[in-house]
């Protein structure tokens, strides 16, 4: 059997959770490959490694000293020292810096973190360093070569019994490096387990796997023993963030199960992610809940929508030149809306949006909410139980919130309701007793 392992930035976060980590490695042979993240916080208040070297560019951009820098080298130089390492890390840190000076590229110098911490970690385990940059191809235009990438771990990898690996980046055909979004040392374990053909992919994390939802919603949410890949990406997508929502893509295909495990509890069971094959749903409609805060709705309605050619590429056209994505488009026969992030507008955007919509399809009416939370509630079990949906509606009306959007996707593994923002908890709330009280 092999497995493949990831740890992420609390595992790694000092020298006493980086033996740990190391214990847990080495305690089951089968562990053969191991992806890592930069240090995480050690304590509240504490900055993550990452977040130092993404200072540190913006230092570097104005022409101000690099004092986050120094953090970042009193925090290695900490971890040598508590691993008991003769490693010379100021050599190590003081090459890096020069390359962060050299290459001013704000993606490099955020990968230095995993780059670091897999290089003393290889030390301290005695086994070969990977850098992710060799193995990891992405295109010039920051996308993930899939094929290659592949191609290129599982040569890197071969006759190697165990090795580490450097998560979150990797490099275009010029070797200029770029990275995953944040969380992306998930996505990196993931090629690793496609790679060279694991049994299993474990993913080490500061909980006990997935929660039922928000444990800062509701108190002691139930845990969730197993669920698929499709729901994991559901829940991912939706704001449930134990692992990166595109981390699913490497395996699936191969069909290689992901476990969920806690570094600092690693005798609990933890949370198993399978693919449809060996899935089996609980006896419970819903898996999870899971929502996020902040999204605008744009609602359009024209009459005979639905025989006007090339409607909604019309109105998909003003979203390109605006380069927006959307998130959801719910729509009817004569009404058709769609779903932004806030975060993603630009001031004065949305007005801009209404001008060019109405000039190219004349709808007869136009109409934007702003401040909506949408709530996804996510499970197998809801297509094959009768009521489940007039259940999740009843709970809501009893809790006294209107419904703004209703959005259901065909596989029906899912819904999803939009709130006002202020009633996002409340929401939440009355849907986890519904179904998991």
């Amino acid at each position: 059997m092999i497995k493949v392992c990831k740890f992420g930035g609390t595992s790694m976060s000092d020298g006493t959770n980086i033996r740990r980590v190391a214990d847990i490695f080495t305690s089951d042979p089968s562990r053969r490959y191991l992806v890592v993240s930069a240090p995480g916080k050690r304590f509240g208040g504490d900055a993550k490694i990452t977040d130092l070297l993404y200072d540190t560019h913006r230092a570097l951009e104005k022409g101000a000293p690099l004092t986050a820098y120094l953090k970042v080298k009193e925090r290695f130089f900490g971890i040598v020292r508590e691993l008991g390492l003769s490693f010379d890390v100021g050599r190590l840190l003081a090459e890096t810096e020069a390359q962060i000076v050299r290459e001013r590229n704000e993606a490099f110098t955020a990968s230095r973190g995993e780059y670091l911490a897999a290089q003393v970690m290889a030390e301290f385990l005695e086994i070969p360093f990977i850098d992710a940059k060799d193995v990891v191809r992405f295109t010039r235009d920051g996308r993930l070569d899939g094929a290659q990438t592949f191609s290129l771990m599982a040569s890197a990898l071969r006759g190697k019994r165990c090795a580490v690996i450097a998560g979150f980046y990797g490099a275009d055909d010029t070797g200029r490096v770029h990275t995953f979004s944040r969380g992306g040392s998930d996505v990196t374990g993931a090629i690793v387990a496609r790679a060279v053909g694991a049994d299993l992919y474990e993913n080490w994390t500061d909980v006990s796997g997935f929660l039922a939802c928000d444990p800062k919603i509701v108190d002691a949410p139930a845990r969730i023993t197993s669920l698929s890949y499709r729901e994991l990406r559901e829940l991912s997508y939706m704001g449930a963030n134990v692992l990166h929502s595109e981390s699913i893509f490497p395996v699936r295909e191969a069909n290689i199960p992901i476990l969920i495990k806690n570094t600092f509890r690693p005798e609990d069971e933890g949370t198993r992610i399978m693919p449809a094959a060996g899935y089996i749903p609980s006896a419970r409609p819903v898996t999870g809940i899971a929502g996020k805060k902040d999204f605008a709705v744009i609602f359009i309605e024209k009459s005979l929508m639905n025989s006007e050619i090339g409607f909604a590429r019309k109105i998909l056209s003003v979203f390109e030149r605006h380069a927006l994505n959307f998130e959801h488009m719910p729509s009817g026969i004569d009404t058709i809306s769609f779903v932004i992030d806030e975060g993603e507008l630009q001031e004065g955007m949305l007005e801009e949006i209404r001008r060019e919509i109405c000039e190219e399809v004349s709808p007869d009416q136009y109409k934007t909410l702003t401040g909506i939370a949408l709530i996804a509630v996510v499970g197998h079990g809801m297509s094959r139980t009768v009521g489940t949906a007039a259940r999740l509606f009843d709970a809501i009306a009893r809790a006294g919130v209107n419904v703004r959007m209703i959005d259901q996707g065909s596989s029906e593994l899912n819904i999803i309701v939009g709130v006002d923002n202020e009633n996002y908890e409340r929401t939440v709330r009355a849907v986890y007793d519904e179904f998991f009280r």
